[in-house]
């Protein structure tokens, strides 16, 4: 089992092609940044649409099962995310609507202070508001994943016990090793492990610095020491990975509507453009190294599979499933 708890960018057949080269199992991916609830809907609308046209290569999930189905039968399964809240315009019911609608995570801001909490870039972290903790309380009632990857440090800590079930970072890697706002602190990884969450390890390079990019040995060298802040239980893939991302694309991710002026994102002025890739992962099809050099840096086969895979498979079922579980009860009731 091989999953990628998140990439972004622009998908077509020859994308999926490629994951299946790289036996994934599951992508989390991003249907949207800074889009409101109508533009979210139409991109729902178009993932339906692709993978309609592409069933015999992935498969739409919405559970732990769905998982297990399209890595049963050969095929991907596509998790449906948003790297941001702008989606709910400030309503709490658009929360169980997109529920709905088959999104199951959800990050609480992207790269701007929102109505729900403070963002990794802003020079004050607010923590969670008070509409952000009723967010979280819907988040977990709807059995959507909470993900607090470009969440501020203050605000991940008030997501982290605020929530009832364990909460993600789906896409960062360990301040301590790589010194980056968009990283994340020990004491964050240290209070997600012990709720139950899970890391995603990222590749892309800003966040990820050209050693560990080197190649995917290196990577898992970086895995492991998240591993030991974190514990082996608490740590998968997340690798941010990017397809068909130009400046167009990058410059919508980091700007969005709200500024006119430049902004670098992760980068910075003498690096404003696409990251480039990992040295050892220039296409998706290379994620299926991964595995094996977990082996190579000294993990068993059953710490390889956690890490690959396992981690997110078991907060999935726990969070995912809160739904599915939801649904028997009020078969039951009528």
């Amino acid at each position: 089992m091989l999953i990628d708890a998140l990439q972004c960018g622009t998908y077509e057949r020859e994308t999926f092609e490629l994951l299946r080269r790289g036996n994934l199992s599951c992508a989390t991916v991003t249907c949207g940044f800074w889009e409101n609830a109508i533009e979210s809907m139409e991109s729902l609308g178009n993932w339906r649409e692709l993978v309609r046209r592409n069933e015999d290569l992935v498969l739409l999930a919405e559970s732990e099962a769905d998982i297990r189905r399209a890595e049963a039968e050969g095929r991907t399964a596509i998790l449906p995310g948003f790297q941001n809240t702008d989606c709910l315009e400030n309503r709490i019911a658009f929360v169980e609507l997109f529920a709905d609608l088959g999104v199951r995570v959800m990050q609480l801001t992207y790269n701007n202070q929102n109505s729900v909490g403070g963002s990794c870039y802003e020079a004050k972290d607010s923590g969670l508001a008070r509409f952000g903790r009723e967010v979280v309380r819907e988040m977990n009632r709807c059995g959507i994943l909470i993900d607090c990857s470009h969440v501020g440090d203050r605000t991940t800590l008030d997501a982290i016990e605020a929530s009832s079930l364990p909460i993600a970072i789906t896409h960062a890697n360990p301040r301590s090793l790589i010194a980056h706002q968009r990283n994340k602190p020990d004491e964050v990884i240290k209070a997600l492990a012990r709720s139950g969450g899970v890391i995603g390890c990222a590749i892309y390079r800003n966040i990820t610095g050209d050693y560990y990019c080197s190649s995917v040995e290196a990577w898992c060298e970086m895995v492991a020491r998240t591993v030991e802040i974190a514990g082996i239980d608490h740590v998968g893939i997340g690798t941010d990975y990017s397809h068909h991302v130009g400046v167009p694309e990058l410059d919508w991710m980091r700007k969005g509507r709200w500024t006119r002026g430049e902004n670098y994102g992760a980068g910075s002025a003498a690096n404003a453009g696409p990251a480039p890739k990992a040295d050892w992962c220039k296409d998706a099809s290379c994620l299926g190294l991964i595995p094996e050099g977990l082996r190579k840096v000294g993990f068993s086969p059953e710490e390889a599979e956690k890490i690959s895979g396992g981690n997110w498979l078991r907060l999935y079922g726990e969070v995912l499933g809160v739904r599915a579980k939801g649904r028997a009860r009020a078969a039951l009731a009528a």
